[in-house]
């Protein structure tokens, strides 16, 4: 394991200097040290690994819930959740058609939908604090995406969870539904109804104390989340969407961050265990195809946001890229398809797709302007561009970059 934490520590102190996000860094550590890539292996079974990764997936959905406010898609309007509504759509869409078309099955293509369809929110967040747009205007649209996107994840793996399940029969599934969507429903309740009583529970000026309980009540929620038919992860992001909302959610967002992140890498090192290299050439078009088809739609997503923002083709671009990475929760879906027996060129598929569009994601992030000169308006002027352009640098190195950071959710 310390083996784990250095390998993967290194990889992502030589990716950070050209500009590599961490998380494809970390699956690479994980294949490059794992049982099935020749040379050094710190982790013959990748199961020695399996209840500190499960950690790590309930840790940084407790995260995103801490940061997830209800009242960020009710300030930003309607045009958010038309710009959030229609990503979603072109993206979700595209990934259910890809899916069927490669006929592996259709519980495979419901999986495949959502891998395809929603963007990485670390990967975003790190994009838009590096590159100095918290305070474009098109920043307001990508950061309504991404809410949008985590109100539809979380409602669609309670929906994938029975099904994935292997019911018995359409009766079952609908039980194994309704228990979950109930569960999900009391969580809901409890997280808008019941955070000053919550709020009182885990109220102590002790840092201890404070994280022995948030750390408790998360895992154990996660626990009986899955009893229930929800994901586990998905039990936990609703506790941070409860304890986000208390007096002590500004410390919990503080101390929460060295064991997300550790537990994180954890979790994204163990995915790359399991992946064999041997498996990938044998999904390499699939891949492609598909990387080409998110490019594809995210650039209509890109367009439609901008549209109905009324943004010039500068900002397009910026929607575009920035939203481009999968990473997260695509593993996430990974994770749940190898539990459910799925077809095995799942998992080298995503590992696949991630590690290409984790990588592509910033790098086409920060080469916007060239997308820009193609899309229309790019090559005229007073298309609605230069207030994007006004952005100074520095802004990605303000004092304020933790409270930027959370604003992102």
């Amino acid at each position: 394991m310390g083996g784990a934490f250095v390998a993967a520590a290194v990889l992502a102190r030589l990716g950070s200097r050209i500009g590599l996000p961490t998380i494809p860094l970390f699956i690479l550590a994980g294949i490059l040290l794992g049982p099935h890539t020749p040379g050094i292996v710190l982790v013959k079974d990748p199961h020695e690994l399996e209840m500190l990764s499960a950690l790590g997936l309930v840790l940084l959905l407790f995260y995103l819930g801490l940061e997830f406010h209800l009242d960020d898609l009710k300030a930003g309007g309607r045009k958010m959740a038309l710009a959030g509504g229609a990503y979603l759509l072109l993206n979700v869409g595209a990934g259910l058609g890809f899916g069927f078309a490669l006929g592996w099955g259709t519980s495979e293509a419901l999986v495949l939908a959502g891998v395809l369809g929603i963007s990485s929110s670390a990967i975003v967040t790190k994009v838009l604090v590096d590159m100095g747009r918290i305070g474009n205007p098109e920043t307001k649209p990508i950061l309504g995406i991404i809410v949008v996107e985590d109100i539809f994840l979380a409602l669609y793996l309670a929906a994938l969870q029975p099904i994935l399940s292997g019911a018995d029969s359409a009766g079952a599934a609908l039980v194994d539904g309704g228990k979950a969507f109930g569960f999900l429903l009391l969580l809901a309740l409890a997280a808008r109804y019941g955070t000053k009583v919550v709020g009182r529970l885990m109220n102590t000026r002790d840092d201890e104390l404070l994280v022995i309980s948030f750390l408790g009540a998360a895992v154990l929620v996660a626990g009986v989340s899955e009893w229930f038919g929800v994901a586990d992860a998905i039990g936990a992001f609703m506790v941070g969407l409860m304890l986000g909302s208390t007096s002590s959610g500004d410390r919990i967002r503080e101390l929460v961050h060295p064991l997300r992140d550790a537990f994180g890498a954890i979790f994204f090192f163990s995915f790359g265990l399991s992946i064999n290299p041997g498996d990938l050439p044998s999904v390499v078009w699939p891949v492609l195809i598909a990387v080409a088809v998110t490019l594809f739609m995210n650039i209509a997503a890109g367009l439609s946001a901008a549209k109905i923002f009324g943004f010039g083709a500068t900002p397009a671009a910026n929607i575009s890229t920035t939203l481009l990475a999968r990473g997260e929760f695509a593993l996430i879906l990974a994770t749940m398809a190898a539990g459910a027996g799925l077809d095995s060129r799942l998992a080298p598929f995503i590992a696949g797709y991630v590690l290409v569009l984790a990588v592509l994601g910033p790098l086409a992030a920060g080469r916007s302007h060239w997308l820009a000169r193609i899309l229309p308006g790019g090559r005229g002027g007073g298309d609605g561009d230069t207030p994007v352009r006004e952005e100074p640098p520095p802004a990605a190195k303000d004092p304020q970059k933790d409270a930027e950071a959370s604003v992102t959710h």
